[in-house]
């Protein structure tokens, strides 16, 4: 294990990037919502591009990670994102300033996201050696993600301020600072040497092998169990931060807190990931991955119907963080706003678990099924909008949430029946 510490790290580092980079679209579609006038589902068709992307590279990169590797596969894939972050950085350049410019960075960002993801999860999943401990390892790099989705919020709540006036041009710190991030990335990768222990031992066994990943069915519903889940992960804070910064008299209102404050309140969401990441790091090369699904996917039904329909007019005093004084803020919320928040504990650990119990015992097909299981991160493209449109037609934001409701249900139910490999007498090696 110890010889895997460097790779690792540098698996860390990408994880840091991936979240940092994907969570920049929540905040964005407040801005793009105010620069172009736009519907809720309008101003979330950034975040649609994003997550599309990954139906459309998801299988390339598969295809790709098992042609070059991963350490080449995450440098072209770096070379893309950089790509990507700058065009949204341009498309709010006062001689350009364009939806469309805009649009196609998020989308070439999340093909750099989708390629990046192809490698990072396989890798520290082998690195572990599978099973609990591949959890584990997955879960840690979790809590990198959480980390930058913290920042993330952080950064851009304070640069938004007035949701009402936000424009492109004011995010441009957190995108020079993606940017950057994208350079050191790349630079380190150049200079450091990861195995590449899936192409150094693993045999093809002929054209004609009639099986592959999509032979078992646990992996297949894995797939839409993780389509699921972006629906969860990115929907809840998503529309929590829609909800509290948009304006009182709006066709769907909100309750038109300062965007700098709810910035503060919806990264106690991401941090909640980063404690739950944390702990969840911690157990997992005990508690299996079955267990801890089932029970954060009915916490995470419990505290999203509460969401819904607890009376707006409870209310209760939503903790903070201001992250420049290391001081606690507060702001008055709907007690539902808080219930919501509490999902981040639930998310955290959804992804590395699913991941792990879908990819169980695929043995050579790993690297092409973990090609395939990205292209259902598109979820977040589809369930993000769909969400959108809900909350336009019913005029009501917490109403949209039975999105998310049916998202809980579903990997509840892979968790407790879907996820058993049913197909143990297919040979792997």
């Amino acid at each position: 294990m110890k010889k895997n510490i460097l790779p690792i790290v540098v698996m860390y580092m990408l994880f840091f990037m991936i979240a940092f980079v994907t969570n920049l679209c929540n905040p964005m579609a407040v801005i793009v919502k105010s620069t172009f006038a736009m519907s809720n589902f309008a101003s979330q068709l950034g975040n649609a591009a994003n997550f599309i992307a990954y139906a459309v590279m998801g299988i390339p990169a598969g295809m790709l990670l098992k042609k070059i590797g991963y350490r080449k596969t995450a440098l072209v894939a770096i070379l893309v994102g950089f790509t990507g972050v700058f065009l949204q950085y341009t498309s709010g350049w006062a001689t350009i300033e364009s939806f469309w410019v805009y649009i196609v960075g998020a989308f070439t960002a999340g093909c750099c996201m989708c390629m990046l993801n192809t490698v990072v999860n396989p890798m520290l999943n082998i690195l572990g050696g599978g099973g609990n401990r591949g959890n584990q390892l997955v879960q840690f790099g979790g809590v990198c993600g959480s980390t930058a989705a913290v920042l993330v919020t952080i950064i851009m709540g304070s640069l938004i301020a007035d949701a009402s006036r936000a424009k492109i041009a004011d995010a441009t710190p957190a995108l020079l600072i993606a940017l950057s991030v994208f350079a050191v990335a790349f630079l380190v990768l150049v200079l450091v040497q990861i195995p590449e222990p899936e192409i150094q031992s693993v045999t093809e066994t002929g054209k004609g092998n009639k099986h592959s990943a999509f032979s078992f069915r646990h992996f297949r519903l894995g797939m839409v169990a993780i389509f699921m889940y972006l629906g969860i992960e990115v929907g809840v804070p998503t529309y929590v931060m829609q909800y509290l910064t948009t304006a009182t008299d709006a066709a769907t209102p909100g309750l038109g807190i300062n965007a700098n404050i709810v910035g503060m309140i919806v990264a106690v969401y991401w941090l909640l990931m980063l404690v739950g990441r944390f702990l969840g790091g911690m157990i997992s090369g005990k508690v299996s991955s079955r267990v801890q699904i089932v029970s954060v996917s009915s916490a995470c039904l419990v505290l999203v119907l509460l969401g819904m329909f607890l009376p707006s007019e409870m209310i209760v005093k939503m903790p903070g963080i201001d992250w420049a004084s290391l001081n606690i803020i507060t702001a008055e919320v709907p007690v539902g706003v808080l219930a919501l928040i509490l999902v981040g504990l639930c998310t955290s650990v959804m992804w590395g678990g699913i991941f792990n119990m879908a990819v169980e015992g695929l043995g050579k097909y790993t690297s092409i099924a973990s090609g395939a299981f990205m292209t259902m991160v598109c979820g977040g493209g589809i369930l993000i909008p769909l969400q959108g449109k809900l909350a336009d037609v019913f005029g009501n934001f917490q109403m949209s949430y039975i999105v998310v409701v049916a998202c809980a249900v579903y990997i509840l139910f892979y968790a407790l029946i879907g996820s058993k490999n049913v197909n143990k007498d297919i040979p792997t090696e």
